[in-house]
């Protein structure tokens, strides 16, 4: 990894979750927080400005969903990974999560450093079947 961290956007509307993802971000090497949104609309404004690396998106947000929300940011900016979250098991995420872009849905509870480093590297979990927590979310 290079001395540049790699820059991490976190998308919630829970204040807990975010400061949550923040520390767990803070507490990985090599990963930065650089911005931060409640809702799809700030996300879409906040990575045009700071045109982050990664992005934690929550799916169910007030407003533009985060599958909304992922959607268009992986259309207007294709090289930042987005990777879902939510408390959705796997079974139950709504289809169009698995056709909106993300590289891998992964369920908060099990989200960590090994979610950041395993997006940014390409993989997304290494024992994960797509549509599985950490595993990728299209086919």
């Amino acid at each position: 990894m290079t001395d540049t961290p790699v820059s991490v956007v976190i998308v919630d509307d829970q204040r807990p979750f975010l400061a949550a993802a923040r520390a767990v971000v803070r507490a990985t090497a090599g990963f930065a927080v650089v911005g931060e949104a409640t809702s799809g609309e700030e996300a879409l404004q906040v990575i045009a400005e700071l045109d982050p690396q990664i992005v934690l998106m929550d799916i169910n947000l007030g407003g533009m969903s985060g599958i909304d929300a992922t959607r268009r940011v992986t259309r207007d900016h294709p090289r930042v990974r987005v990777v879902l979250l939510s408390t959705y098991d796997a079974a139950d995420l709504p289809g169009d999560a698995r056709t909106c872009g993300a590289v891998a849905y992964v369920h908060k509870e099990q989200f960590g450093p090994d979610v950041l480093e395993a997006a940014w590297a390409g993989g997304t979990g290494q024992s994960a079947a797509p549509g599985e927590p950490g595993g990728p979310v299209s086919s």
